[in-house]
Order: C-alpha cells, then structure tokens, then sequence
C-alpha cells in the first residue's frame, strides 16, 4: 500500500476527530445554552430575574468543569459572590471569581476531599434567596469525594480501583459511589436546599441520564442499595471491598440507613438540570467534517459500550465489508462511532481503553488497505496515560513487527500504550477542556 495514500487517510482521520473537539468546547456550550437578558438570566427554557437573588454561588467538579466556569465567568462576571471547582490536575482556565482546585481523576486523592467537603459548606451556607450554579463534567464522580462516614478515603479509593478494573459500566460504578457518598446521588441538591439550584451538565455517559453524569449530585437517584449490592456480587467483589463499604451498603439495603433523593422528592422543587453538551453532538460535528471531506459516512451510534476489544473487532469487519463488497456504504467511506467501552485488565501493562480498541483493531485489519482507524479520549486522557488515544492502519501490525513488537502479545498485556509509543502513533492532544466521552473514526480509501 502507498504511504502516501495512507498517511493521507490518517490525516483526515485526525481532523474528523478534530472536529468532534471543537464541537464539544465548553465554553461554546455555555454560549448556546446560557443567556443573560438585561438582569435575567435565561438557562434553557428557565428564567432567573437576577435582583431576586442575594448571592450567587458556582460549584461544581468535573475535567470540563474550569472551561464550564470560565464560560459562566464571562457572562455573570461580578455578580458571582464566590465558588469553588474541583477539576483534574492540569485540567485548567483563567477565573477570577471562582477557585479551581486541582486533584486526582480516576482514583480520588486528598485535594478532591478537601475541595468536596468545601463545596458541601459553600451548599449549605446557601439560603432561600441564593442561586447555586452547580457545573458538572465527565470525572465529577472521582473529583467530588466526600466518602460518607466512617468510610475513609483511603476505603473510597479501594473500591474505585476494584470497580474500574472488573469490565462495569459507568452506570454500574456510579450506582456503588454514590450508596457511599454524601454528595453524590442528589445529595448535594439536599444540602443546598432550599436555595435555587441551576446545574449545567456536560454529559460524559451513554443516554445522558442525569443521575449518572457525575453521579448526579443533583438530579433524584433511580440507584438504590440493593441495587448497588447486586452490582458487587455480578463481579464477585463483594468479599474484595472494604468491609465499611460492604457493611454501609447491606444496611442500607436493609433500610437502616436513609435512601438517596428519589424522583418527586421535594428537595428538587427548585433544582434545574440541564444538558449543555453531549457526545452525540460531537459524533453529529466529526459526521459533518467527513462529509465534507468526501467521504460516504456512516454513524453507527453514539451509545456504543461493551468490551473494548469486541466492540474494535465489530468496527474492524464492518471496514472488512466496506473494502470486500461496499457495504454499508461505498468506499472513500468513514464510519463515526461515540460512546465509552470497558477494558477487563487481564495484564499488568499500561494504556486506556481508547489505545486498546486501536490495538485490537490493528490486529483484525493487519493487510487490509486502504484503511485507518482512530480512537481518543474527548478530555485528551486515556487511562492512566498521557495520551488521549492512538491511530493506526492496516499496514501498522507489519511496520510493528520489523521493530520487534508483536501486536498479540501487547494486547494480551493490556499494553497498547507501549505497542504504539515506539511507533509514534500515540493521540496526544493534552487537557482539551471538555469530556464528552470517546469517538471512534474509520477511514477507508478508493480501492
């Protein structure tokens, strides 16, 4: 195959992903959904006569969540009394009314709880006459930890760890956090009530559910304690977490401990959500940019979940098909998928999920050309790495092995980071500001 024709291919490939980026600032995510009318703040179909208002308050945690702030900083400017974001290390904006405080993502860290128990005062100090802007982003589950007593953090950071390694969904690791959390599952809208409540969202998991963003901090917990019980026992980690976490959530199930806010409760009668970004909407952007670029495009959903390496060998056939009979969708074609995929960790390597689903991918189209594939993180992170993702294509495998690098061997060790590092073809972006999830693009060419 030409390096040439694939090194074009590749090019395209990033500035399809690019475009999925920019779809999803923050800061134009505010813009579209944020207005201020004379003193009237207009949020979505609500309205805040602003004079009504004593303080205005801004909390809120997530790796978009300082863009988010910045973004509202711009519109309210002075009127903001003071506020505080918890936000990932380096994950970082300009702000002059609002404290950032920096600290660990995925696993929580004592800056986090630091910052969640100063957040929780900043809730409560709010009085009937106050509006609280609560900002959420995608890794607010782990910036905002505040493990209810006499969990510790330490015990928090355990079960966090279990969790993330057993292949659960985020729905599934959310409902356990916030059964051990005081902040989280509404719970923060019951300590800021009965003050008004405007949470912005930027939504980082399938469906946008309101109670799973963040763990919903805001929104009325379907989650229950059974349920998260349940969730323990699938992935046989009941036995494996600390024993204060096992215990709270068997009492609770037993109903001596108080459930979190439930639809109707009266704790939301004055709480908005809203929605401001999404991955679909960054799926729909990076559609565009393909398009335009003349390539027959096909989204396959912005739902996508599931093992990482099956879902890589789904993307990978359906490439296969596109080159062998045309199908879905005749060549020069490119295939757009967003959603977040689960890696189970059989191996002690190092990568993301993201990097892994390049990987696999690389190995089931190995000789196929003209093909590439990409995969990145929409917050430029992929697991505990500094890479938002990889690219790859189908001449990759071969190249891989003249260096000594034998493809199989790197997945089985959950490794990809350092399959593609020698390589140079690692997706580093650094901190983008927004987190919407992941996008998936497949390229391939003319025969």
């Amino acid at each position: 195959m030409d390096r040439r024709s694939l090194k074009k291919l590749r090019q395209q490939a990033m500035a399809i992903f690019r475009a999925a980026l920019k779809a999803a600032d923050p800061l134009e995510a505010v813009r579209r959904r944020l207005a201020l009318k004379g003193h009237t703040l207009v949020a979505g179909r609500r309205r805040y006569r602003l004079e009504a208002f004593r303080n205005i308050y801004v909390i809120g945690a997530g790796k978009a969540s300082a863009t988010m702030a910045a973004g509202v900083e711009r519109l309210l400017k002075g009127r903001i009394r003071g506020g505080l974001i918890n936000t990932k290390y380096g994950h970082l904006a300009k702000l002059r009314h609002i404290e950032l405080n920096e600290c660990g993502h995925p696993v929580p860290d004592e800056s986090g709880l630091r910052g969640a128990e100063r957040i929780a005062e900043l809730a409560r100090r709010a009085g009937p006459d106050d509006l609280v802007i609560c900002l959420i982003s995608g890794g607010a589950s782990a910036l905002l930890a505040l493990p209810v007593a006499p969990i510790t953090l330490e015990e928090k950071q355990a079960t966090t760890k279990l969790l993330l390694a057993c292949g659960a969904s985020i729905h599934e690791i959310n409902a356990v956090r916030k059964h051990i959390s005081a902040l989280k599952g509404g719970q923060l809208a019951r300590l800021a009530a009965p003050a008004a409540v405007l949470a912005l969202l930027l939504s980082d998991v399938i469906g946008d559910d309101l109670d799973v963003i963040g763990s919903g901090p805001t929104a009325a917990d379907r989650s229950t304690f059974v349920g998260a019980l349940e969730i323990l026992k699938k992935y046989r980690l009941l036995e494996r977490v600390p024993a204060a976490v096992r215990e709270r959530l068997e009492a609770g199930a037993r109903g001596e401990t108080a459930e979190t806010p439930k639809p109707g409760d009266r704790v939301f009668e004055r709480v908005e959500n809203l929605v401001i970004g999404s991955n679909r909407l960054a799926v729909d952007a990076a559609a565009q940019a393909a398009r335009k670029l003349g390539f027959s495009t096909l989204v396959l959903s912005a739902m996508i979940e599931g093992e990482t390496r099956e879902v890589a060998r789904v993307h990978a056939a359906i490439a296969k098909e596109i080159l062998h009979s045309g199908r879905p969708v005749k060549p020069p074609a490119c295939v757009i998928s967003g959603g977040e995929t689960t890696v189970t960790l059989r191996g002690g390597g190092l990568g993301g999920r993201n990097q892994e689903f390049v990987l696999a991918a690389a190995l089931d189209l190995a000789g196929w050309h003209p093909v590439a594939v990409l995969s990145g993180g929409t917050d430029g992170t992929d697991g505990p790495t500094d890479a938002a993702g990889a690219l790859a294509d189908g001449a990759t495998v071969e190249c891989a092995g003249r260096l000594g690098l034998e493809a199989r061997r790197y997945l089985d060790e959950n490794d990809s980071y350092h399959f593609f590092q020698p390589l140079g073809d690692l997706l580093v972006t650094g901190p983008t500001g927004t987190n919407v999830m992941d996008v998936r693009v497949m390229v391939v060419g003319a025969a």
